[in-house]
């Protein structure tokens, strides 16, 4: 074990909250370098899951594999808490395909906490938030509830959903950050006074149900994948053992309880001022928006393998506590189901993220970067995504590198951070594959090629994981010229062989590749022409077989990333005064001037902004240049 030193005076920096961002981010600044400060309200509850114990997910189970592809810490933590990997989507497109796993929450938090508190450069306090502290400009540190004042060189706010978070158990109402824990108050009056503009929005959870009071006989078991596939790409299996879920579904007569308890809502009687989450509604809210639809499923997640508690995902609510216990009288294997924790709905302050530049860097004051819920987002994933991407940021921005700014067709993560700073967010901000253009080059199993370059250029890869990568990498470019260089022909031995595989033979001699284009064949199946394939890692095998089958349409994706490369590759100046530039129209120039894009491409995506105005740009750019040029020439002169 190290022996951590005194706290240095000055800090380079300070993260607040020790939620998936703020252990990203605390994790990433502290292993490259830099002075670390975590400031959390409550050190029992680092790394807490606040809602379901699982990670992963559809789009979701792509930024944990990129998190990790660049050196990240959550899939390595997910696997070694995890009790369920199952991969979703396997009948469907390479592009969509993600893992999610169920995780043991109490070990999901001994895993963070012993790695953290081990961490070199990282140290830790208990205490409360309350004011940034700025000096010429800039973010300079942070005071607290205790009347600590600390230094830094800049300060990262993860709050979650503790910034004036309000909770609702029906009609009443009580301060909370989350169930169990106080709010942070003061903090948001701090941001305002810095020029910020703060909104409202609001989550939810369902009731916490004892194990034993539940009749699992009853429900539909799933069980997770044989082997586990692990999130990591340095993880060659999971240390637990792995556990089932249950499906149960609502009914007329839960519809009719939820319905009884409409009048006593905070969602339908207007106490709940916040904006909720459209794609993960509360269970009242489904009832309301889809009163034709006979049933839901409510998913039995286990809390962990010793937990007393399970997670019934699907039935999140704000709910009086006697309409809780009423609908879940009417639901099959819960009717005796003992509620442990009510279901609740909570409403916090978020900064909407136009109001952040691409790296993360707000933009009322420089040097204090903001990451997770506070910027609009929802899920573990997303947030720990951005508190990597902001750490990174941060120490690109100490020590004078360029910032840390991937490309929406490299990462899930560019996505996600490129829509918030760029079209802003009104409600929780959650991924999805379909809000990636490039989704068939953004896959799960190639994020190790798009990334770990990046995180090693940084320092935040490791020999290992170099190692790793490489090995990877050069096994994958062997097997794919193998496949190329194998050719067959229709002979009698060869029809033998392709007969009994299930493929069609072909009219003249092709390749492995071609004829792994069959789609009725796998990679595997043609061990017989290849058969050092039989023991080369599955990984590898599915990503060259992806490669492989996939061949036309990912060229045909990467020439349109090179056709808009252009754009994104064309900066727009910071001082671009937009009411002077000919053919924008008024609400072109509002939006522009709100959001002060980066590059052309940037520009393109703002809601509003059409390609005529990004055609006026580009003139107005080469004016501009033109203009440059004649006054260098001059001088000059």
């Amino acid at each position: 074990m190290h022996t951590m030193p005194a706290l240095p005076e000055v800090l380079d920096l300070i993260v607040v909250g020790a939620g998936h961002a703020g252990c990203e981010a605390a994790s990433a600044s502290a292993r490259l370098g830099l002075a670390t400060l975590l400031v959390t309200s409550n050190l029992d509850r680092i790394g807490h899951m606040s809602c379901n114990p699982a990670i992963g997910g559809l789009a979701k189970g792509h930024m944990v594999r990129e998190i990790d592809a660049l050196g990240g810490r959550m899939a390595q933590w997910a696997d070694a808490a995890g009790i369920q990997f199952r991969q979703l989507n396997q009948s469907k497109g390479p592009a969509v395909r993600s893992t999610r796993a169920q995780i043991d929450r109490a070990a999901y938090m001994r895993v963070v906490q012993a790695e953290l508190f081990a961490q070199p450069n990282l140290w830790i306090v208990q205490d409360m938030a309350t004011d940034v502290l700025a000096e010429g400009g800039r973010a300079a540190g942070l005071r607290t509830r205790a009347g600590q004042t600390f230094r830094s060189r800049a300060v990262l706010l993860t709050t979650g959903t503790f910034l004036a978070g309000l909770m609702h158990i029906g009609l009443t109402h009580f301060p909370g950050g989350r169930l169990g824990d106080a709010p942070a108050l003061g903090l948001s009056d701090s941001l305002r006074s810095h020029g910020f503009e703060l909104g409202r929005l609001k989550t939810g959870t369902p009731p916490r149900l004892l194990k034993s009071s539940i009749d699992f006989s009853a429900m539909t078991p799933q069980h997770g994948d044989t082997p586990p596939t692990p999130f990591s790409f340095m993880s060659d299996g999971v240390p637990l053992p792995q556990a089932d879920c249950h499906l149960t579904y609502t009914n007329a007569a839960t519809h009719a309880a939820i319905r009884s308890g409409f009048d006593r809502s905070p969602l339908f009687s207007g106490v709940i001022q916040g904006t909720g989450a459209r794609y993960c509604p509360s269970v009242e809210d489904k009832i309301a928006r889809f009163p034709d639809k006979e049933r839901h499923q409510i998913f039995i997640e286990p809390e962990g393998l010793d937990s007393p508690e399970v997670y019934p995902n699907g039935i999140s609510t704000s709910l009086p506590l006697d309409i809780q216990k009423l609908l879940l009288t009417t639901i099959t294997g819960l009717e005796r189901a003992i509620i442990a924790r009510p279901g609740y709905a909570i409403e916090y302050d978020f900064a909407p993220p136009t109001q952040l530049l691409p790296t993360l860097e707000s933009k009322p004051l420089p040097g204090l970067f903001l990451a997770g819920q506070i910027n609009g987002t929802s899920g573990y994933e997303e947030a720990a995504a951005q508190g990597l991407w902001a750490a990174l940021n941060v120490y690109c921005a100490l020590t004078g590198r360029p910032p840390f700014l991937p490309r929406r067709d490299q990462a899930y993560m560019a996505v996600l951070v490129d829509d918030l700073v760029t079209r802003g967010t009104m409600e929780p901000y959650r991924m999805f594959t379909s809000r990636a253009e490039y989704r068939l080059l953004l896959r799960e199993g190639n994020a190790d090629a798009r990334l770990t370059p990046m995180g090693r250029e940084l320092g935040l890869v490791d020999d290992a994981r170099q190692a790793r990568f490489a090995g990877k990498a050069k096994r994958l470019a062997e097997l794919l010229a193998a496949f190329e260089a194998v050719r067959i022909r229709p002979d009698a031995p060869t029809r033998d062989i392709l007969a009994r595989i299930g493929a069609t033979a072909p009219g003249k001699a092709i390749s492995l590749a071609a004829l792994l284009r069959q789609h009725q064949l796998t990679i595997e199946s043609l061990v017989p022409f290849l058969p050092g394939i039989a023991n080369e890692d599955p990984e590898v095998l599915r990503e060259a077989e992806t490669q492989i089958r996939y061949e036309s349409y990912l060229t045909r994706e990467a020439e349109r990333v090179s056709h808009s490369r252009n754009l994104e590759d064309t900066p727009l100046p910071p001082d671009m005064a937009y009411a002077l530039v000919s053919g924008l129209t008024r609400e072109a120039v509002e939006k522009l001037t709100k959001t002060r894009p980066a590059t052309l491409g940037q520009a393109g995506r703002i809601s509003g902004i059409t390609p005529a105005a990004v055609c006026c740009l580009e003139i107005a750019l080469r004016k501009r240049a033109r203009q440059d040029a004649q006054a260098q020439s001059t001088r000059d002169y």
